[in-house]
C-alpha cells in the first residue's frame, strides 16, 4: 500500500476509543455509507437470514486490565539502584569473559551465560571466543583428546550459535564396531552432554542419530540404577523429559537461575554471575511489565472482544508467546506489534473455525486479501470491526517503518494477513464439505494457519536494523518459515485435535493420518512425533545466517517451535487458562526472584 493511502486513514488516533475512532475513519473513506451497528448478536452478511453459531465455550481471559497495570508499578530508587549495580557487575563479567582460559572452562562460561540469559549482553565477547575456537577445531580435538563431555559441549554451542561444525569429531568415541563407548571419566556427563549435543543434529547424520538413541536408553538404565548419579539424578530426568534445544528461553533461565541458588556448584561457586543473573532477570521482567500494561490498555480502549464474545480473549498468553520468541530488552517493538497480531490471529481463527458462516468466511477473506476498507459493506457487523482493528493497527506499525526508514512493508504485512485468511478458508470449507484431505494437503494450509508464516513475516520486517536491501531478500527467506512453522502446526495438533475434533472443527493431522493411512490413532501419533523430530533437524541445518536480521529471524523460528511444545507439551495451556501455563506466566511477569542483599 502506497503512503498516499495509508495517509487516509493514519491520522485517526488510536488511543481513541475503538468506535469514535472507526467513526472518524469511516467518514474520511465511505461517507455515502451508514455507519454499521457495532452488535455481535445479528451478524448475518448482506442477503443472508442470520444463522445459528457453534461455540466452543472458552474459558475467560485470565487477568483484568486494572489487574496487569498494578503490576507495572515500580519504585525509580529501586530500578536505579539496581540498574547501576547491574552495570557494575556486567563489567566485571565482561572482563572475565576476556580472560585466557582452558579450553572447557571457557565453553563452560559461555553455556552458564547462556542458560542464565545473560548472554545477550556479551555478545561480541562470546561470538568473538567461539570463533576463536572454531578456527582451531583440528588442535582443539586432539587437546580434548577422549573427553566427551566437554567435545559434546564444544559442539553444542558452535552449532547452537550458527557455526557450521561435522558430527565427525564424535567418531573417536565409538569403537570397532561403530557402537558408542561410555563416557569415560565423567561418565555420566559425558552421556548426558552428548545427549544435548545430538539434538542439534541436521538432515543425515546418522552419527547424531544413532548418539541420540545410545545416550537415551542409557540415561534411562542409569536413573533406573540409581547407583552413581544421584546428584545428577534431576538434571538427567529433566534432560530426558525435554532437551535444552527444546526448551523455551526465559522458562529454562528461571529454573536455571534458581536451581544454581539451590546448588552454587553448578556456576563453580561463581556468587557474582549469579547475582548479575538475577538482578538482570527481574530489571527484564520489570520491562515486560510495562510492556504489558501498554498492551493491555490499548486492548482494552479497542473494545474488541465485547463485539466478538464468542471467541478467546488472552493477551497475558499472546505476550507471552512473544518472550519466547524473543525475550532481549531490544525487540520491544517486534513484541508489541506481534501481540497484537497474536490477538487478532485468535479471533481470525476462533471466527472461521467456530462462528463464521461461510458466506461470511467468503467476504471477509475477500477483503481482507483487497486490504480495502472501501470493500467493508457486505460483512456482517463483528466482521467489520474485526477486519478494521486489524488494518488500523497493520498500517499503524508500516507507517512507523515508513516514517522511521522510508520502508514500504505493507505489501509485506498485508499479504501475510491474506495468506492466513485464505488458508483458513480452504480448512472451513473441508469442514463443511466433512472433507478429510491427504496429511500433506493438510499441513500445507495448517502450517499457515498456526500464524507461523505471519510471526516471521512481522519478525523481519519490524527488524531494527531493517534495509531496502532485506526487503529485496525477502521472498528467499519464505522457505526458512516452513519448519517451525510445521513444528507449530504439529505440536498444536497432538494437544488439541481431540477437543477440537468433538467440537467439530476441521480434521487435525492425526486424524488426517489415520484416514489416509487405515493406522490406528496411538501409530498415527507416533508417526507425527517422528515428523517433528525430522523438522528439529532440518530447522538445526540453518541457523547460521549472513547478517544480523537473518540471525535475528532464525531465532525466531527456533523460539517458536521452542514456546509451541512449551504451550502444547502438555495439553492446550493456550485455550486452557490453568495449570502450568498459570504458573509459568506469575514467574516471568509477575513474581521477581529474591536478590539478597
Amino acid at each position: 500500500m502506497s503512503l498516499l493511502i495509508m495517509s487516509s486513514f493514519l491520522p485517526a488516533p488510536l488511543n481513541l476509543p475503538f468506535d469514535q475512532n472507526l467513526s472518524a475513519l469511516r467518514r474520511r473513506s465511505t461517507p455515502a455509507v451508514e455507519q454499521p451497528r457495532l452488535s455481535p448478536i445479528r451478524c448475518s452478511a448482506a442477503g443472508q437470514s442470520s444463522a445459528s453459531r457453534r461455540s466452543a465455550n472458552f474459558q475467560p481471559n485470565l487477568w483484568s486490565n486494572d489487574y496487569i497495570q498494578s503490576l507495572a508499578v515500580s519504585s525509580p530508587v529501586e530500578e536505579k539502584d539496581r540498574t547501576e549495580r547491574i552495570k557494575f557487575l556486567e563489567e566485571k563479567i565482561r572482563g572475565v569473559i576476556g580472560e585466557k582460559k582452558e579450553v572447557e572452562e571457557q565453553l563452560e562460561l559461555i553455556d552458564h551465560l547462556q542458560q542464565l540469559g545473560v548472554a545477550y549482553h556479551f555478545k561480541d565477547g562470546i561470538k568473538d571466543c567461539l570463533t576463536r575456537l572454531h578456527s582451531s577445531l583440528e588442535d582443539l580435538s586432539l587437546k580434548l583428546n577422549d573427553n566427551l563431555r566437554a567435545t559434546a559441549l564444544l559442539f553444542r554451542l558452535l552449532r547452537e550459535n550458527g557455526f557450521s561444525i561435522s558430527e565427525d569429531m564424535f567418531k573417536k568415541f565409538r569403537d570397532e564396531k561403530g557402537e558408542f563407548r561410555d563416557g569415560g571419566e565423567n561418565h555420566t556427563e559425558g552421556m548426558l552432554s552428548l545427549y544435548e549435543a545430538s539434538y542439534y543434529g541436521t538432515e543425515g547424520e546418522m552419527v547424531l542419530q544413532e548418539a541420540m538413541e545410545f545416550t537415551t536408553e542409557h540415561l534411562k538404565n542409569l536413573l533406573e540404577e540409581g547407583s552413581e548419579i544421584m546428584k545428577l539424578r534431576k538434571k538427567v530426568a529433566d534432560a530426558l523429559e525435554l532437551p535444552l534445544n527444546w526448551r523455551m528461553e526465559r522458562v529454562h533461565t528461571r529454573r536455571f537461575i534458581e536451581a544454581c541458588q539451590r546448588d552454587a556448584s553448578i556456576l563453580n561457586n561463581n556468587p557474582l554471575l549469579l547475582e548479575f543473573a538475577k538482578l538482570d532477570f527481574n530489571a527484564v521482567q520489570s520491562i515486560y511489565k510495562k510492556e504489558l500494561s501498554a498492551l493491555s490498555r490499548f486492548w482494552t480502549e479497542l473494545g474488541l472482544v465485547e463485539k466478538l464474545p464468542f471467541a478467546r480473549d488472552r493477551l497475558s498468553e499472546s505476550y507471552l508467546w512473544t518472550l519466547g520468541w524473543t525475550f532481549e530488552p531490544e525487540h520491544w517493538r517486534f513484541r508489541e506489534a506481534q501481540t497484537k497480531a497474536n490477538c487478532f490471529g485468535t479471533l481470525i481463527d476462533d471466527v472461521y473455525d467456530v462462528y463464521g458462516t461461510m458466506d461470511e468466511l467468503e467476504l471477509f477473506t475477500h477483503v481482507v486479501d483487497r486490504w480495502d476498507i472501501n470493500a467493508i459493506d457486505k460483512l456482517p457487523d463483528y466482521m467489520k470491526i474485526l477486519f478494521l482493528a486489524i488494518f488500523n493497527t497493520t498500517n499503524e506499525e508500516a507507517f512507523k517503518v515508513m516514517k522511521e526508514k522510508g520502508l514500504d512493508i505493507i505489501p509485506y504485512l498485508r499479504g501475510a494477513w491474506a495468506d492466513l485468511c485464505k488458508a483458513y478458508l480452504v480448512e472451513a470449507k473441508w469442514n463443511h464439505q466433512g472433507c478429510t484431505p491427504p496429511l500433506a494437503e493438510y499441513l500445507e494450509k495448517a502450517h499457515v494457519t498456526i500464524n507461523g508464516p505471519l510471526v516471521l513475516t512481522n519478525a523481519y520486517c519490524l527488524v531494527n536494523d531493517l534495509s531496502e536491501q532485506d526487503l529485496a531478500r525477502f521472498s528467499g527467506h519464505l522457505a526458512a518459515m516452513k519448519p517451525p512453522s510445521m513444528l507449530a502446526r504439529l505440536y498444536n495438533d497432538l494437544a488439541t485435535s481431540t477437543a477440537e475434533t468433538k467440537r467439530g472443527d476441521v480434521a487435525k493431522a492425526i486424524a488426517c493420518c489415520m484416514h489416509e493411512t487405515g493406522v490406528s490413532e496411538a501409530v498415527a501419533r507416533r508417526r507425527i512425533k517422528e515428523m517433528i523430530k525430522v523438522n528439529w533437524r532440518r530447522m538445526n541445518g540453518d541457523r547460521g545466517g549472513a547478517s544480523s536480521l537473518e540471525e535475528h529471524s532464525k531465532r525466531v523460528a527456533i523460539g517458536m517451535a521452542r514456546s509451541t511444545h512449551f504451550f502444547y507439551g502438555q495439553g492446550d495451556g493456550f485455550g486452557q487458562r490453568d495449570g502450568d501455563i498459570k504458573s509459568q506466566l506469575v514467574a516471568l511477569l509477575v513474581n521477581p526472584i529474591v536478590v539478597e542483599k
